[in-house]
C-alpha cells in the first residue's frame, strides 16, 4: 500500500481507539472558550469590518457577543486564532 494509505489507516486506527477511550497516539486539540466582544475590541474594527475581515455574518457576531450563542468548531478556532495573532490572520486572508 501507499505511504499515504498507510498514514490516513494509522490516523483512523487511532481516532478509533481514542474513542473507545484509549489514549494512544492521537492528539486532541481542545480551544478555550473566547469573549468575542473582547476580541473584536482589541482590533479596533467595528462589528460590521470585523465581521466583514473574517468572514462572519453581522448578525452571528452580535448572537456571540451577547452570549445568546457561543462560537463552535471552526469558528472557535478562528476565534482564538484572532485573540492571539490578528494581524497575522489578516495578513493571511488578504491574499
Amino acid at each position: 500500500m501507499s505511504k499515504a494509505f498507510d498514514s490516513i489507516k494509522q490516523g483512523l486506527d487511532e481516532a478509533l481507539e481514542f474513542s473507545k477511550g484509549k489514549k494512544g497516539k492521537a492528539v486532541v486539540h481542545k480551544f478555550t472558550p473566547v469573549d468575542v466582544k473582547i476580541i473584536r475590541a482589541k482590533t479596533g474594527m467595528s462589528q460590521n469590518e470585523f465581521a466583514s475581515a473574517f468572514g462572519i455574518s453581522v448578525s452571528t457576531l452580535r448572537h456571540w457577543e451577547r452570549g445568546d450563542r457561543t462560537p463552535q468548531g471552526p469558528a472557535l478556532v478562528l476565534l482564538n486564532v484572532v485573540a492571539k495573532e490578528p494581524e497575522a490572520v489578516l495578513k493571511a486572508l488578504s491574499h
